[in-house]
């Protein structure tokens, strides 16, 4: 459940800032003597949530029930009493379904309980016949060399220098062909095979990454980390243990939601990974609650900032804002910004002029087989930047600097 004080930018104007940031942990106090079973925490400055186990999804319902009882009675704030009105959501699951997934239906259930104010639940249903067939097939495949990594460069922005590249899994099935990540990924996650999958890829890349160099080039590769993952301390000391034996450069892409779930152990294990030289970067900034009190603590090198701003990056008004703040707040953190979704001469020239570090996306390269990042790289294509990006390097910085 996700239960946030609607009325807290009034209150706040009554209270002030100071009193009002800890309003928060009084609704916090109440509800954990509301609801004994749950395991309540503040994950914002007006937003609480909270984690029960059930045994039937119509308990959701009265639970929900509870907490909305819980603050009909006002809240004895500094002896004055104030009403906190609440929004509340929630998502429910079978045992399958993982922290991270529950918590990203609840938030789509909370922007509806918002537009609607009423309280609104989400379901996530149990693995379907085809999708369960699917999870059966991929249990299988990972040890049948029916997977493959594709490669996608980030490009440094200013040098126009290949410095890394995202590994990327990729299906071969024998029936069904090419079957992509979107297609799988949330399968392997619901099915409980996402740890396996995960080490699988981090094998192959450190064999990968020991190939290129053997080509003549010496890049960090990143691979992806699912957020179910950052709290399971057997697979953070596996991989740990599988990297630390290398002697090549990895990175983990992780999204700053998966972060935000639960943050004690997110942060705990990235710092493992970053002591032993693994570059954290945290993926798709932007795209979910974002959390400058928890971006400040990760021990994170790269921000990546979600695609969703850069393909409208010239074509709104307010993202060019969003972006440059960005840029500027992660640099301030000491960290390298890559911006994916790169399409447009005219979006990688104002990107340049921005102060981005690293750019990535189809205008420089689709993902591509191991075989073909190699000829990729032996024949420097990134470098074969038209007249059409210098010409709009050159006119957007003149106007971005003029602003």
């Amino acid at each position: 459940m996700l239960i946030e004080a609607a009325n807290f930018p009034y209150l706040r104007r009554y209270l002030g800032c100071a009193r009002a940031d800890m309003l928060v942990e009084d609704m916090a106090a109440r509800l954990r003597g509301a609801l004994a079973d749950a395991r309540v925490r503040t994950v914002g400055r007006n937003l609480i949530e909270l984690d029960v186990a059930g045994d039937a999804p119509h308990e959701l319902d009265a639970l929900m029930a509870a907490a909305c009882r819980a603050f009909e009675a006002p809240l004895d704030l500094d002896g004055e009493k104030h009403r906190v009105k609440i929004v509340i959501a929630g998502a429910v699951g079978t045992w399958q379904a993982d922290e991270v997934t529950l918590a990203e239906e609840a938030e789509r259930a909370l922007a509806k309980a918002r537009e609607y104010d009423k309280p609104v639940t989400q379901a996530i249903e149990a693995l379907p016949h085809d999708a369960k067939k699917l999870a059966e097939e991929l249990d299988l495949a990972i040890g049948r060399d029916e997977l493959v990594l594709f490669y996608q460069p980030k490009v440094h922005a200013r040098r126009q220098e290949i410095t890394s590249a995202e590994a990327l899994i990729r299906w071969q099935h024998p029936t069904r062909g090419l079957v992509l990540p979107g297609d799988f990924i949330p399968v392997a996650e619901q099915a409980q095979l996402i740890r396996r999958l995960t080490l699988w890829t981090i094998e192959q890349a450190i064999l990968d990454a020991g190939r290129l160099r053997d080509h003549g080039y010496d890049l960090r590769l990143f691979v992806n980390i699912s957020g179910q993952l950052l709290s399971d301390d057997s697979f953070v000391a596996k991989a740990c243990r599988m990297v630390a034996e290398s002697d090549v450069a990895l990175g983990f892409e992780v999204t700053e939601t998966s972060v935000i779930r639960d943050p004690e152990s997110a942060i705990a294990n990235l710092q493992r990974f970053a002591d032993i030289g693994i570059r954290v970067a945290i993926d798709d900034y932007g795209a979910g609650l974002s959390s400058l009190a928890y971006l400040k603590q990760l021990p994170a090198r790269e921000l990546k900032i979600d695609k969703l701003f850069v393909t409208q990056l010239t074509s709104s008004n307010r993202d060019p804002l969003i972006v440059r703040s960005t840029i500027d707040l992660a640099h301030a953190l000491d960290m390298e910004v890559v911006a994916e979704g790169v399409e447009t001469h005219a979006a990688l020239a104002l990107l340049t002029v921005m102060g981005c570090d690293m750019v990535q996306g189809f205008l420089i390269s689709r993902p591509i087989a191991f075989d073909a990042f190699v000829s990729f790289l032996r024949e420097d294509r990134h470098r074969r930047a038209p007249e059409t990006t210098r010409n709009s390097f050159n006119r957007l910085a003149a106007t971005w600097k003029r602003g």
